[in-house]
């Protein structure tokens, strides 16, 4: 039983005016006792809470920071009105800190032997499946002096994607790879390109594009174009390590790398290619594997919706044997990963040659503009300190980009808002140039 603030009043009132005319305790009695036989009788006509019926319904998923509706069914079995209010609990995730109060608290009537239904819309702050923690309603009697209260759990689990909030980039992208696809040909052979088909010579084409075959049966003389093939496989690597779990900006790295493998992903299957997606770091922590055409991204968006970075050193080792056991035949590896000096001098650079010698590798790395900031930083000692620390670390990334350069590798760094389309660019310029 939980008693009102209504019924704390009353008592207030009562002993005090009565307590006046009849002092001692006869005149607390005089008020408490018809106060508590009031309060008893209330309790008595509440609806019971035990009764209840609970049942959801409505959304199982929502992208980050969009709105889900999740509908409540409350039916009253009982004789009596249920006057109430309801508190349907969920992580304090579900919502942003200012709204979880609100939108989580409900007041309702429901007459005897009816139904009402609640709906609770969930705002989410985080990515991840979201469970719904318990009902909890406080019946009122008709004199709202008294409530019962009581609790009933009605699993629900809303799962929270990732926003692909890149995803405003793939129209332009496409276009860039139409025009890839047929509408411009290339006259020099790559390792992606497949013979497409035959034309004029025309003064300034590559003499070795020549088809002296085909010249030799007309009056002409006829080049070869070629077109990047399709069906080409892309294996999306991200590095979930430590390093993925800083902040850049309000976005942590893992963040900003799935959103760019998500433009990704989409853009190659529109291309035909094949995309698989592997999370590692000292362990595989989600793949996708085997997917084609339409079923690809709703694939790699599930993988993506739980996973987490974990706060231990990444295995490149075990990175790259799992790559290599996930990429037998030649394929375009897309790491996603950062350039930290000390992770890459210990553990990138050793292990990228055994990807290199067998794959074509692109490397994606979430920039921090708040480094160029502070390298413009005048005027002050602190700030003259904090451009002597920003030059130092522009150094040392620029030499490690430079090795991993060499070594074959293609290098995307951006802030988090410009990876997706720079990495989505370098992808393009790849399947131009016949590398995939």
């Amino acid at each position: 039983m939980a008693l009102t603030g209504r019924t704390a009043l009353i008592a207030a009132l009562g002993t005090l005016v009565v307590g006046l005319l009849l002092p001692g305790w006869h005149g607390i009695a005089a008020v408490g006792l018809p106060l508590l036989a009031a309060v008893l009788a209330d309790v008595a006509a509440a609806a019971p809470v035990r009764s209840l019926a609970l049942s959801r319904s409505g959304a199982t998923s929502v992208r980050l920071h969009e709105e889900a509706a999740v509908t409540l069914t409350l039916a009253n079995p009982s004789r009596r009105a249920l006057r109430a209010d309801v508190r349907d609990a969920w992580p304090p995730s579900a919502w942003p800190r200012e709204a979880a109060w609100d939108a989580s608290r409900h007041r309702v009537t429901v007459p005897a032997g009816e139904r009402r239904r609640l709906t609770t819309v969930l705002r989410p702050t985080r990515r991840g499946d979201r469970t719904a923690l318990r009902i909890t309603v406080r019946s009122y009697g008709p004199l709202g002096l008294a409530a019962r209260q009581g609790s009933h759990a009605v699993p629900w689990t809303v799962r929270v994607l990732p926003p692909f909030t890149s995803r405003k980039h793939l129209p332009a992208k496409l276009a860039r790879l139409r025009e890839l696809d047929g509408r411009t040909t290339v006259l020099l052979r790559g390792e992606g390109t497949e013979f497409d088909s035959l034309r004029d010579y025309v003064p300034g084409d590559d003499v070795r594009s020549i088809d002296w075959r085909a010249t030799a049966r007309q009056s002409t003389v006829a080049v070869r174009t070629w077109r990047p093939e399709r069906d080409r496989h892309l294996l999306l690597i991200l590095d979930t390590g430590r390093t993925s779990a800083g902040r850049v900006g309000d976005v942590p790295r893992l963040d900003a790398a799935m959103d760019a493998a998500l433009l990704l992903t989409a853009l190659a299957s529109h291309a035909g290619d094949r995309v698989d997606l592997m999370a590692y770091d000292r362990r595989i922590r989600a793949t996708v594997r085997g997917r084609t055409g339409k079923d690809v991204l709703p694939a790699v968006v599930q993988s993506l919706s739980t996973l987490e970075p974990a706060l231990i050193e990444t295995d490149t080792r075990g990175l790259a044997s799992a790559a290599l056991d996930s990429a037998p035949h030649r394929s375009l590896l897309v790491l996603f990963t950062g350039l930290d000096t000390g992770p890459v001098e210990s553990g990138l650079l050793p292990m990228l040659p055994r990807l290199t010698r067998r794959h074509t590798v692109l490397l994606a790395a979430v920039g921090d503009p708040r480094i160029r900031e502070m390298a413009r930083t005048r005027g002050t000692v602190p700030g003259v300190y904090e451009a002597a620390a920003a030059a130092t670390h522009e150094a040392e990334r620029r030499r490690a980009i430079e090795r991993i350069r060499r070594m074959g590798v293609t290098v995307v760094e951006a802030p988090p808002e410009e990876l997706p389309p720079a990495v989505a660019d370098a992808y393009l310029a790849l399947k131009s140039a016949g590398r995939l």
